[in-house]
């Protein structure tokens, strides 16, 4: 079965070492046949002095943050109203579109388009997935339910839902959004 080897100059954490195992991991399995058991991943590490580009030595760059945990802080940030730390992820030029909306740009349009469509939503998360796109972008698809209120206090639960990020350094450029929730209130 697989062996993938990599060479890294000492530096990066364990945390990112194991970020870095997985997605090799998982890259192996998009065109080999083989469980994630079945793929052995190695880190070989060297120390910077070991290691010459340009006849000059190099240190690591710092490693990416991880895309995933920016969406879901995001997320939570949203769900929990807080404007300003959900703002704070956002990229100078993000977009937002949702079901029926032309592009979006702040988050202030986003509530006031949502202000007659339902009181609240909450998320419950089946998973995230995560690729890095040929461009600089991470993208990042989350996928679930949604639950909530509609405007006459009425409940609503297990509207299925997809939303895809695309994420640039630490900071989230683009959102897409598509779910059920029209088919759900116009349904007798």
């Amino acid at each position: 079965m697989p062996i993938v080897e990599i060479h890294l100059i000492k530096g990066y954490g364990d945390t990112e070492k194991s970020r870095l195992c997985t997605a090799l991991t998982q890259a192996a399995r998009l065109v080999v046949p083989a469980p994630p058991e079945a793929i052995t991943v190695m880190v070989h590490e060297l120390p910077s002095g070991h290691y010459m580009r340009g006849n000059a030595h190099r240190q690591p760059a710092p490693a990416k943050p991880d895309p995933v945990e920016l969406v879901r802080g995001y997320l939570a940030a949203m769900e929990a109203r807080d404007l300003p730390k959900a703002a704070g992820v956002l990229a100078e030029g993000f977009s937002m579109t949702f079901p029926g909306t032309a592009p979006m740009t702040s988050l202030e349009d986003l509530i006031a388009w949502a202000a007659p469509r339902y009181r609240f939503v909450t998320k419950s998360y089946e998973g995230f997935d995560a690729l890095q796109s040929p461009q600089d972008a991470a993208v990042v698809y989350c996928r679930g339910t949604l639950a909530g209120e509609w405007p006459d206090g009425t409940a609503f639960h297990g509207i299925r839902f997809i939303d895809r990020f695309e994420v640039v350094g630490d900071k989230l450029t683009r959102q897409d959004v598509w779910n059920d929730i029209a088919e759900t209130r116009g349904a007798p």
